[in-house]
């Protein structure tokens, strides 16, 4: 997210990020740091697409990649349809749809069931990353740092800041832009960000997404809830890169996204496992594929055992 006035020179071979032109010390240490992040998701095989900076080109990305999915060409007047059907300010709604088979009406009466994502296979999806996306909202603009998208969905947006500054910051950015009128998040594919990622290199934090009744501060000024990701150990890691390169590989991101993420139908609310519940679950499984045997977790009170 950054100011109007902000622009990038960049001259670009196709699929590469290049360093921006020089800029004020406090403005390229965050660049620096969104270079150097965007170089680690390369390294993890996404695709970094420079050629997609406003809503236009996030959509014709997405129908892209719907039609490959689905095996289906559709014509203008469908594809502004189905958007018009998908695009809801309602975040439970969005979530649900990400992962359902879904029904569509072609113009000539025939019915289309289909997917967003390959949910089958969630290693399968295109994984890309883009940046410094605009969306217009009612009465201003916002621009997000980066983006990452799964099969052309908007699943996960970055927000940075620089070294000195909290991270706290970005996630009262993402707040206030989330109660901006006619924002991104309610009338673009943007409804469909599942997480968000806040960083200054040195700490990160991550964090469902959620209609706003479950998206505020408390009294204490604290996220709820926001986490920090630890390994098996329960040793946190929170520099930008070595948290990248656990817990944003691409299969990984996909099951956090498609195992570890619950839909609270009651509340309508996203829930995000903790990390040792993750690691629990998965040594559960293993226990039961590997022994043929059953499996249960032992822990304190509160510790999120039903969940």
């Amino acid at each position: 997210m950054k100011p109007e006035d902000r622009t990038r020179k960049q001259i670009n071979a196709p699929g590469t990020y290049s360093r921006p032109a020089d800029r004020p010390h406090s403005a390229v240490r965050e660049d620096t740091i969104e270079y150097g992040f965007i170089g680690t998701l390369q390294n993890l095989k996404y695709d970094y697409r420079d050629d997609i900076h406003d809503r236009a080109a996030l959509e014709q990305n997405f129908r892209e990649k719907f039609e490959a999915l689905n095996r289906v060409r559709l014509t203008d007047a469908e594809f502004a349809r189905l958007l018009e059907e998908i695009v809801t300010p309602d975040v439970f709604t969005a979530a649900r749809t990400l992962r359902s088979i879904n029904a569509f009406t072609r113009d000539d009466g025939t019915p289309l069931n289909y997917t967003l994502v390959n949910l089958k296979d969630w290693c399968k999806n295109t994984f890309e990353v883009i940046h410094q996306l605009r969306i217009n909202t009612d009465y201003s603009h916002h621009r997000y740092d980066v983006i990452l998208l799964i099969n052309g969905v908007p699943c996960v947006q970055i927000e940075l800041k620089t070294l000195g500054v909290h991270p706290r910051r970005a996630m009262e950015q993402i707040v206030e832009y989330k109660h901006d009128p006619g924002n991104g998040y309610t009338k673009t594919l943007l409804c469909f960000m599942q997480l968000f990622i806040v960083s200054n290199g040195d700490r990160t934090y991550y964090f469902a997404n959620n209609n706003a009744r479950h998206f505020a501060f408390n009294a204490d000024e604290r996220f709820l809830p926001v986490y920090e990701f630890a390994d098996e150990d329960n040793r946190k890691i929170t520099q930008l890169d070595a948290f990248a390169e656990r817990f944003l590989k691409k299969c990984e991101l996909g099951q956090t996204i498609s195992r570890y993420m619950v839909l609270l139908a009651g509340e309508q609310k996203l829930m995000m496992m903790r990390p040792y519940q993750v690691y629990a679950v998965q040594h559960m499984i293993q226990c039961i594929d590997e022994d043929n045997g059953n499996g249960y977790i032992w822990h304190t009170t509160g510790s999120g055992k039903a969940l």
